[in-house]
């Protein structure tokens, strides 16, 4: 199971989102975490985990997480806020 968040920090702060999305994740269930630049000034947090129940029970945490950094970031829309999430099952790997 995978999840993926878009966002793209604010002007002058991308260093630092990216600084603290690098600390250490204690979260049951996560098998790995990495973030991809997605453009000039965009990124994509990816999360590969055991199981669709280890990520829902994982939420609140991920929420602190992003709490942590919302500030730093622009809003995408008035509908999404300052992320786009999306999850779903692993479908094909090489």
């Amino acid at each position: 199971f995978s999840n993926i968040v878009r966002f793209k920090p604010k002007e002058g702060q991308f260093d630092e989102v990216i600084n603290r999305l690098s600390e250490p994740m204690e979260l049951e269930g996560l098998i790995q975490s990495f973030v991809v630049k997605t453009g000039e000034n965009t990124c994509c947090s990816v999360g590969i985990w055991e199981s669709e129940e280890h990520i829902i029970n994982a939420r609140p945490q991920m929420i602190q997480i992003l709490d942590g950094i919302r500030d730093k970031l622009e809003v995408i829309s008035e509908d999404l806020g300052v992320t786009d999430p999306v999850s779903g099952p692993i479908i094909q790997e090489n």
